[in-house]
């Protein structure tokens, strides 16, 4: 169990240096996470590594139905981590990789902006 003091607020983890990351870097981090941490759409997002794919490659290849994978896909296109394209009646659907790059980006600053310290050190136990 983490106790008070090992839990942290969000506000903090978002500082950068002296300033502070605008409300709209914030939403698009939430929205980012959020859209990620379910496991149909991380899926998804598997699938697209490597090439657009439209709705029905989609449901064939996990397996679902085209009402839920739309549901999904539409939690993604509003995170922004997937794009669109129409081809006469077929939408196919690409990561879109800056905005990827921004979470990314986030991690990678929180990683070397913060001060971490290793599991278990706080009460002498082993990591």
């Amino acid at each position: 169990m983490v106790d008070e003091q090992q839990r942290r607020p969000l506000r903090p983890l978002l500082r950068r240096g002296e300033g502070h990351r605008q409300p709209q870097d914030l939403e698009m981090l939430l929205g980012a996470f959020q859209a990620l941490s379910e496991p149909l759409r991380l899926e998804t997002v598997e699938l697209l590594r490597d090439r657009e794919l439209c709705v029905g490659e989609l449901c064939d290849a996990l397996a679902v139905a085209q009402s839920k994978i739309s549901f999904h896909l539409k939690v993604l296109r509003q995170a922004e981590l997937i794009l669109g394209r129409q081809e006469g009646r077929w939408v196919y659907y690409r990561l879109n990789v800056p905005q990827f790059a921004r979470v990314e980006q986030y991690l990678a600053e929180l990683r070397c902006f913060s001060p971490m310290v290793p599991p278990g050190s706080r009460d002498g136990g082993d990591p």
